[in-house]
């Protein structure tokens, strides 16, 4: 099956045996626990909700289809995904070398819980050179966490290149898909052991389900977060495992639109005398867009610009749109804007934002699938009020 159709079918196919439904969409399957006739075999292999719900196991299997992976697990939100994955794989005293340009819940997890509660020692660094992630690594590190593209700046780090140097070491690669979707980029055959998404943004893609989830091939590496997961607890209700699967039947098509217009708003942007920088990867103009083509196949909805301006200026203007709602989060079909130093990263630091380039009156757009023409009218507006 090519990619839409996965999207469409896996997980949810027809049960047309005697005594199926037939059904063609997953019905929520709300049960708490399930009743068995003999003590030690429950009927169907489910147990209890939190150990496996026919929902939501339909919707990991279709994450691992999408990623081409060979196992997929759902969680109540990326940052609870976060969490199970390290708890899985790290213990007190361990290292994680991670990108220093991180989506702001990603830095404070690993800086303010991990570190300060755990003592897992975190090194950031720009990890666009794949000898600055080789040039971490100390023997106690156990792993390392990537975004690309990363949020808000639109870095990307060559996959494949830090996946070699890290299986030198035996350390498994996270990468975070979220901005690309599984749709746009597939870190796993690119050499990763294991994708993040944060499902609430583009796998959803409308705005009403958080949740996040976790792909990966390795069998043992498996096991240990799925066993974190049915112990720690955090999985995704039926409910929301319903409204992702749905959501992920036009992904697809989603998408393209998203790219469609981001690539009409960038080049508008990249233009405007008000705009000092634009950050997107399908400009040629953006320091990594060859490397872009050659691990993406393509380049997504998600933009930054950096305002000719100061704060004060930023914050008039995002609060003048009309199509981009003035809101945190990402991806859905709807446009949105933000400015992270005050909104989305306002956890990181002053000067940690400086050292990553993360200035006050830099702008984050989520292109939606409206008009592009509106879009673009609507930023004109701004513009104009400013």
């Amino acid at each position: 099956m090519k990619f839409e159709t996965k999207a469409i079918h896996v997980g949810e196919e027809p049960n047309l045996k005697p005594g199926g439904s037939g059904d063609v969409a997953q019905p929520i399957h709300l049960a708490t626990t399930f009743a068995r006739e003999k003590v030690d075999h429950p009927t169907g292999g489910y147990e209890y909700i939190r150990s496996g719900n026919p929902t939501r196991n339909a919707l990991e299997k279709r994450f691992a289809a999408l990623e081409s992976a060979e196992y997929g697990l759902a969680f109540t939100s990326g940052l609870a995904a976060e969490t199970t994955l390290f708890l899985s794989l790290l213990q007190s005293g361990d290292h994680v070398v991670a990108f220093d340009d991180l989506y702001g819940g990603s830095r404070r997890l690993l800086d303010r819980v991990f570190q300060k509660n755990f003592s897992v020692s975190v090194s950031f660094v720009d990890a666009r050179n794949p000898l600055n992630v080789k040039n971490a690594i100390r023997p106690e590190t156990r792993l390392i966490w990537l975004e690309t593209p990363t949020n808000p700046l639109m870095k990307l780090c060559d996959i494949r290149a830090i996946s070699d140097i890290a299986r030198e070491s035996k350390i498994p690669v996270t990468v975070d898909n979220t901005f690309m979707s599984s749709y746009f980029q597939n870190p796993l055959p690119l050499g990763a052991d294991i994708v993040f998404h944060s499902t609430t943004k583009y796998m959803n893609g409308h705005s009403d389900s958080l949740g996040g989830a976790v792909m990966l091939n390795d069998d043992s590496l498996y096991q240990k977060i799925k066993f974190t997961q049915n112990a720690a607890g955090a999985v995704l209700s039926p409910f929301d495992s319903y409204l992702v699967l749905r959501g992920l039947k036009t992904l697809a098509v989603r998408m393209k639109q998203h790219q469609e217009n981001s690539i009409q708003i960038a080049e508008f942007l990249n233009d405007h005398p008000g705009v000092r920088q634009v950050n997107y990867p399908g400009l040629s103009s953006h320091p990594q867009h060859q490397l872009a083509r050659t691990q993406m196949s393509g380049f997504g909805g998600m933009l930054s610009f950096e305002l000719d301006g100061d704060i004060d200026r930023a914050k008039k203007f995002v609060e003048s749109t009309r199509y981009f709602a003035l809101a945190e989060s990402l991806g859905g079909v709807e446009s949105l804007i933000e400015v992270p130093s005050l909104m989305t990263h306002s956890s990181v630091s002053p000067e940690d934002r400086r050292n990553i380039g993360l200035s006050d009156s830099l702008i984050r757009l989520s292109v939606g699938i409206e008009n592009a023409a509106d879009l673009i009218e609507d930023l004109e507006r701004a513009f104009k009020k400013i």
